[in-house]
């Protein structure tokens, strides 16, 4: 039992000091915003004690609600909203990427190997073309759809499909990342043969040097974003696998807030590609200018991800969500 005399007496100062902070909550230095958010922690402590131990339900009404009062507060003093942002693209976002750099790398090989793989074997084999599909629709996939296709819809319309299809993409490859990845592996696969394939025709029929200059300038980007998501899908069915030191459970956790991180970003990343799709990649420009539009943006995504990160990671930094500060151990 906690005598509530002597635990008033012990703790009220705490408690008026919160409530004159709160009060403050936006004319606040840092040192006191410091303050505020640790007094708080202390309060949830206090009222946890008062309602296990102390059976007083007034001191508990009341302190839950210098609690819910002062957890607003806390939550109005973080930094501005523009600052968050800042923080996740100078930070988060880089420093998860950087983290899944030998996975994502991984990926792309893999991806880009089977890609090649299915190519070779259904460019050198007549009977596998043939089993593909009959040759008109062959014919009318290399002479009209294949280019068609990026010119079917009006720039804008297609830029918001494409990017709606891709975010599509990217998300069940990295949400299948519960399911052990293995379905991440199959979505890899199919897109990777997919592209083999389609690369394969055209290039049997003399519409190669077409086939890369449509795919290069929106592909190079639109891939990378693939793959970095397959490569964090991998990573957090992995952990599930092997969490290393840490129980499986908070690893998953831990992983798996991270991940949304990488999802967020992608949104960027794709509406970036998407954009280069619909007005860059059938525009009348020579080809060698669409092609090094597109190799500026992936350089220049890939730059500042390993500078970015690189420098998140050197500074002991990570894309995980700061825990809440109703759990964090504190002091009674």
């Amino acid at each position: 039992m906690v005598d509530v005399d002597a635990y008033v007496t012990a703790h009220e100062p705490e408690w008026r000091r919160l409530d004159a902070l709160v009060q403050r909550r936006r004319r606040l230095s840092g040192d006191e915003v410091d303050e505020l958010v640790t007094l708080y922690q202390r309060t949830t402590t206090h009222l946890s004690a008062v309602q296990s131990a102390a059976h007083d339900p007034v001191l508990a009404a009341a302190l839950s609600s210098r609690v819910a009062r002062a957890r607003a507060a806390v939550t109005g003093a973080h930094a501005s909203q523009w600052r968050t942002v800042g923080r996740f693209a100078a930070v988060s976002f880089p420093a998860m990427a950087y983290r899944a750099r030998w996975w994502w790398l991984g990926t792309a090989l893999g991806s880009l190997a089977v890609a090649f793989l299915v190519g070779w074997w259904v460019a050198r084999s007549p009977a596998v073309q043939a089993a593909l599909a009959p040759k008109a629709q062959v014919r009318q996939l290399v002479n009209h759809q294949f280019q068609g296709y990026y010119s079917q819809y009006a720039a804008p319309a297609f830029a918001a499909q494409v990017w709606t299809n891709n975010a599509w993409v990217a998300a069940e490859t990295l949400i299948f990342g519960i399911l052990l990845g293995l379905p991440t592996l199959l979505v890899l696969f199919s897109n990777a043969a997919n592209i083999g394939v389609d690369g394969a025709l055209m290039i049997v029929h003399g519409k190669g040097v077409l086939f890369f200059a449509l795919i290069l300038p929106h592909g190079m980007l639109e891939l990378t974003a693939v793959f970095l998501a397959a490569a964090t899908g991998l990573r957090l069915g992995w952990t599930i696998i092997d969490p290393g030191p840490r129980p499986r459970s908070r690893a998953f956790a831990e992983e798996g807030r991270a991940s949304i991180t990488i999802a967020l970003g992608l949104v960027v990343v794709l509406l970036v590609s998407g954009a280069i799709e619909a007005f860059v990649t059938p525009s009348p420009l020579p080809t060698w200018a669409r092609i090094t539009i597109g190799a500026v943006a992936e350089c220049a995504f890939l730059g500042y991800v390993i500078v970015a990160g690189r420098r998140a990671a050197a500074a002991g930094l990570n894309a995980d969500i700061e825990e809440a500060p109703d759990v964090l151990p504190v002091t009674g």
